[in-house]
């Protein structure tokens, strides 16, 4: 018996032998994690990895570059300590409320940004100064105006991260087609309703990317400014095993917080996905379509 999905798709023909089996879909904790049918290829760039380091640190025997057995047994032991969970708690604190931040004022900046070429007009060198200014620089003048408190690290976090959220949002909307505005207008559209029928839709793709590269440069700013400014949570950890010359629990803090990094990165992915199901549609239906031996014989 025919599927009527099968038959209805020309890239999966129901020959005498039955239909075409379809591809196993990845479950659904390989898509969170991004890994889907790459996996082999990743676990055999990992095992490389895993084998050059630990032949390199073996070979030059330095107490300053753990194996990487010594550095997995650390990352496992690390995870047994309350002393990583309290510094993993204080560290999100800033990343949470520093990312949220800049989301929240980065990409509605970027939108009236694109849209309105007069407020470009008298904001586009502030924006270009955020983009060429050194953040580790603005630490001695956040310190002296703010103190070193939670505050001072949400506002680096959020200086660090709120320029991918502005350019990829005004990214967005220059990239929609000025065309399909003037026809809303044509056919009577008010303001509202051409951002919210086209302007928001049409720059969705690009501020979800905004938003995860905003992600990674917050972890960054969360870990630059407790090394330089406040010696608290992942940072604190790494000066601490730093000074005790422990380099296999330092590079452990390391692994821990790029591990993190990985995990936010997977999951503002498939947030990505799921807020803009066309753009997976639509670089599907652009694919080539497969073509079985037997069916072109």
């Amino acid at each position: 018996m025919t599927n009527a999905a099968d038959s209805a798709d020309p890239t999966h023909p129901a020959g005498p032998a039955g239909p075409a089996p379809h591809p196993r879909a990845p479950g659904r904790t390989r898509r969170l994690l991004g890994l889907g049918a790459d996996l082999p290829y990743q676990l055999l760039t990992l095992v490389v990895v895993a084998a050059v380091w630990e032949a390199y640190a073996r070979t030059h025997d330095s107490i300053l570059l753990p194996t990487f057995t010594e550095t997995a047994a650390a990352t496992v032991k690390l995870l047994g300590e309350g002393e990583l969970w309290r510094a993993a708690w204080i560290s999100n604190q800033a990343l949470v409320l520093g990312f949220l931040a800049a989301v929240a004022l980065g990409v509605p900046a970027g939108l009236l940004l694109g849209r309105f070429s007069t407020i470009e007009r008298y904001t586009d060198v502030y924006l270009s100064i955020l983009l060429v200014t050194p953040m580790a620089g603005i630490i001695p003048l956040l310190v002296m105006s703010v103190g070193f408190g939670l505050a001072s690290r949400v506002i680096l976090v959020a200086l660090f991260s709120v320029v991918m959220a502005v350019t990829s949002a005004r990214a967005g909307i220059r990239q929609i087609d000025p065309s399909l505005i003037e026809m809303s207008r044509t056919f009577g559209a008010s303001e509202a309703q051409i951002w919210r029928r086209v302007l928001i839709p049409g720059a969705m793709p690009a501020i979800m990317t905004g938003i995860r590269l905003a992600l990674g440069r917050a972890v960054t700013g969360m870990v630059v400014v407790e090394l330089l400014m406040v010696s608290v949570g992942y940072g604190g950890l790494i000066l601490t095993y730093r000074s005790h010359f422990d380099a296999p629990a330092l590079y452990a803090v390391v692994v821990i917080v790029l591990s993190e990094a990985v995990l936010l990165i997977s999951a503002a992915r498939w947030i990505e996905r799921r807020a803009t199901p066309w753009i997976e549609h639509r670089t599907a239906s652009s694919a080539p379509a497969h073509t079985s031996p037997r069916s072109t014989a």
